[in-house]
């Protein structure tokens, strides 16, 4: 992969909302089911809100009823940034945007087969694109 892409805290603040702000820069996270992709079926691609790299297929996408958009295994089985995560009394695995570092939302070893990893990704974290 080429240089990450690095960019002030002004500059992100000056691209994103608020709130996408407060959720890929500052690892934040949106109350369940209130994301605008928890529900979507459209066939597409999922990219990161800051960099726009492709991260999630729609084909991969499924209904885990956690109340965030859930994949069972990232594009093209791309690798995301893991990073162990302490923070709320409970360890869980961050994943973070490859290109750019932004927080996406964690991964769980409850998802279904064939990986039985689910994704469980904010919808401030991504955009999506339709096929």
């Amino acid at each position: 992969m080429a240089d990450k892409i690095k960019k002030s805290d002004a500059e992100w603040q000056a691209q994103l909302t608020p709130e996408q702000y407060r959720v890929a820069r500052e690892a934040g996270t949106e109350p369940a089911f209130s994301g605008k992709y928890n529900d979507n079926k459209e066939p597409g691609i999922y990219t990161c809100i800051c960099c726009d790299e492709p991260l999630f297929s729609s084909t991969e996408k499924y209904d885990s009823g956690s109340g965030w958009p859930s994949f069972w295994q990232p594009i093209d089985g791309r690798k995301l940034e893991e990073v162990t995560d302490s923070a709320h009394g409970m360890v869980r695995v961050e994943v973070r945007c490859p290109a750019c570092s932004a927080h996406l939302g964690h991964v769980f070893t409850d998802g279904p087969a064939p990986t039985g990893l689910r994704y469980c990704i904010n919808s401030a974290s991504i955009d999506f694109k339709n096929r």
